[in-house]
Formats: C-alpha cells, sequence, structure tokens
C-alpha cells in the first residue's frame, strides 16, 4: 500500500479543521455525531481539541460491506442518537466520497429540528461526487483512490493505521493482507 498522508499530516490536518470547527462555533455548545464506525478515531481526537461544550453521540451508517469496494445500499441505524432538537449538531464522518451517505444523514437529522446541521470529515475524495452537497468541514482533499486507515477499513482491516494509505489493485484483490 502506498501512504498517502502520513501521521504527521493526518494529526495537523484534524488540528486545523479543529481550528476552523472552534472559530466558526465560537464556544457555543455542540453536539457533534459521529458516523459509525470509520469516524471514531477522528471523532475521538477532533473532539479533544475543540474548546466549547460538548455533547457526543453516533449514529451507524454504512453502504460499503465486507470486500466490496462498491457502495450498496445505505443503511441507517439512528436509535442511539441524543436529542438534537434546537441545537448545532455537527455530523463527523470519516470521508466524503460520493456524498450520499452524508445527503442522507443529513436530511434524516433534519427531521429531528437541530437549530444547525453542518458536517465535518476527515477525507473529501475529488472525482467521485454524485450529489449537490458538500462537507462544511474538511481536512484533505485526496485522489479518487481507495484508502484505508485512520478508522477507514477494507473488509474490517486496517482501521488501526495512523496514516491514511491506498490499496494497490492487487491488495484488493487479495481481500487482506497483513
Amino acid at each position: 500500500m502506498k501512504i498517502l498522508l502520513n501521521r504527521t499530516q493526518v494529526a495537523e490536518g484534524v488540528a486545523r479543521m479543529a481550528d476552523e470547527i472552534n472559530a466558526f462555533y465560537n464556544n457555543k455548545p455542540l453536539t457533534i455525531i459521529g458516523v459509525l464506525t470509520g469516524s471514531v478515531v477522528l471523532m475521538a481526537d477532533l473532539i479533544r481539541v475543540l474548546n466549547m461544550p460538548l455533547r457526543v453521540g453516533v449514529v451507524q451508517a454504512r453502504s460499503y460491506r465486507g470486500e466490496s469496494t462498491v457502495r450498496s445500499e445505505l443503511v441507517i441505524a439512528s436509535e442511539s442518537l441524543p436529542d438534537l432538537k434546537d441545537r448545532d449538531v455537527l455530523v463527523v464522518d470519516d470521508i466524503f466520497d460520493t456524498g450520499h451517505t452524508m445527503a442522507r444523514l443529513l436530511k434524516e437529522m433534519q427531521k429531528l429540528g437541530p437549530k444547525s446541521l453542518r458536517s465535518a470529515v476527515l477525507l473529501h475524495k475529488r472525482g467521485r461526487q454524485e450529489t449537490q452537497e458538500n462537507p462544511d468541514h474538511a481536512a484533505f482533499e485526496i485522489p479518487d483512490q481507495f484508502v484505508v486507515g485512520y478508522g477507514l477499513d477494507y473488509n474490517d482491516f486496517y482501521r488501526n493505521l495512523p496514516y491514511i494509505a491506498a490499496l494497490e489493485a492487487d491488495e484488493i484483490a487479495a481481500g487482506r493482507s497483513t
């Protein structure tokens, strides 16, 4: 696999995005909703450098399963969401690829009556977007490659890597590399 963003670059990008979010919300209370499972690493690092009072919740949404590198029907499990009514809400996800996951999540969460609803992602993939929406905050733009690490997986592996790497075609074909 080819490393696209090393550990230091990832940390710097998260810090830049946190500065942007801190400036936007200006110490107003914020509810952070992490999209499971990919955002767990980002969310953990991000909430440690945000200055405002925080509430944290999670939602499960997935459109890639197992060894697939092709999006399938989006499944959302939102029963663990905290109350969002009249609150400033920031949805945090690992990657903005086609935009379908984030667009659908925002649409569903809007029904819960938040005062404001914005999005933040670690990676914004160029050339794959199929929706009008864009993330409000993105740490990095990356090329159209299948990436793993820092929460992103392939067949439930690689989430623990402290960097972002592109899987090579032979690694994807092999299913799981060590």
